[in-house]
């Protein structure tokens, strides 16, 4: 149902609307009619069209059982707008969070890292989020040498865990480092 509502869908439709429109008042012989709306439902109708060939759907987003809404305000404001980047329709694209990949060195011209969902996670120590990549022409190993590195990348604080459980299909968990105050804390009630 999302795919239905996509802004190209939506500005191609407009246009293909107006067009009709306007074509059927030029053969009624309605020129008030007519003019504007062919002059401007079939530009619009052509760039629907344009958008339409470069579009991205967003990620999918796992629901979760729980509202996170505090968590989220509590917990790095790049997290939150990550969610927000990749849950919406972008243009131009070849996959979601394109450049970062390209500066972390995880890109592959010819087989892309894709993002398949999105998961907001309650870790219990915070805020977290679980990326599913389908990692494409990355090898794995290259992906666990620049662990250090995504821990650092999205957000400051967060730690990276990488799992691999299917072929080809890897869960990136950027996930809250637990405070030294509250690692002292467990062992004092231990």
């Amino acid at each position: 149902m999302k795919e239905l509502f996509s802004p190209a869908n939506v500005i191609t439709v407009t246009g293909a609307f107006l067009t009709v429109i306007g074509a059927v008042a030029y053969g009624t012989g309605a020129a008030n009619l007519s003019v504007p709306t062919l002059f401007y439902g079939f530009p619009i109708f052509l760039g629907g069209l344009a958008l339409k060939t470069s579009e991205l759907p967003p990620a999918k987003k796992i629901p979760t059982s729980k509202d996170l809404t505090d968590l989220q305000n509590a917990g790095p404001p790049e997290l939150k707008k990550l969610v927000g980047d990749v849950t919406r329709w972008r243009y131009g694209q070849k996959t979601h969070l394109e450049s970062s990949l390209q500066v972390l060195k995880l890109w592959d011209n010819d087989k892309p890292p894709k993002l398949l969902e999105i998961e907001e996670l309650d870790t219990g120590k915070g805020y977290g989020v679980r990326l599913r990549f389908e990692i494409g022409g990355v090898a794995l190993e290259r992906w666990e040498e620049k662990k250090d590195r995504l821990s650092r990348f999205f957000a400051k604080g967060l730690q990276a865990e990488l799992l691999c459980k299917d072929e080809g299909l890897l869960d990136l968990m950027l996930l809250p480092i637990q405070s030294k105050i509250n690692a002292q804390d467990e062992h004092a009630s231990e």
